[in-house]
């Protein structure tokens, strides 16, 4: 369905680029169905427990390597991580040409792919476990989500706050590629009703790992 109101594309912080619905009804409905699988066990979706003890709210499956508080692994308690699948990165490569004229040469091979109900939250943190700072291309499906950028030093001011719709990209890199960000809401019941995902949010986002073998 077209918006009323068309959402314009805006860059909201140098190297940060939001394209509002980008990915169509097809494309959507395609990344829903491919979650589903992802999310299946073995080395399926998870609430990640953090050091302290805490458990995240979102659930979350990874591919290509999976990532715990704070490193990559190539294991989920003893079982391989999903494959990344090379389909995904063309996609990730065709959204970075979208947000910045090229791909750069981009070669992600990390997805980490997470789950908001209507309670979900993502606290305020930097992408650093990477070697590589290749920028974060961020797919959005199903309803709506607060997403917050920050600045690169901390977690207060300044942010600029985006509402992300179904469909929409969110690419940041260059001097916004440590930029402190999270998801302080989820907007229940806005989602579309064809994509085949009732209710919650899904979240992909793709990134270059920098790494090249396990241990490493």
């Amino acid at each position: 369905m077209t918006a009323l109101i068309p959402r314009p594309r805006s860059e909201p912080a140098p190297g940060a680029v939001h394209v509002p619905g980008w990915l169509g009804p097809a494309a959507q409905r395609h990344l829903v169905e491919a979650c589903r699988e992802w999310a299946r066990p073995p080395a399926g979706m998870r609430h990640t427990r953090l050091p302290g003890g805490g458990v995240m709210s979102v659930r979350t499956v990874c591919l290509g390597w999976h990532w715990e508080p704070y490193r990559y692994m190539r294991q989920v308690d003893g079982t391989p991580v999903k494959p990344f699948p090379a389909w995904l990165a063309d996609l990730g490569r065709r959204a970075l040409t979208e947000a910045y004229g090229d791909d750069g040469g981009y070669r992600p091979d990390v997805a980490l792919v997470n789950f908001y109900d209507a309670a979900a939250r993502m606290g305020l943190h930097q992408d650093r476990d990477e070697r590589s700072r290749a920028p974060v291309v961020s797919f959005s499906l199903g309803d709506t989500g607060v997403f917050r950028l920050g600045n690169t030093e901390n977690r207060g001011r300044p942010w600029t706050d985006l509402e992300l719709e179904s469909g929409d990209l969110v690419v940041f890199g260059g001097d916004s590629r440590m930029a402190y960000h999270g998801v302080t809401k989820i907007l229940p019941g806005t989602g579309p009703l064809d994509i085949g995902l009732d209710g919650g949010r899904l979240n992909i986002t793709l990134r270059e790992s920098g790494f090249v073998d396990v241990g490493e």
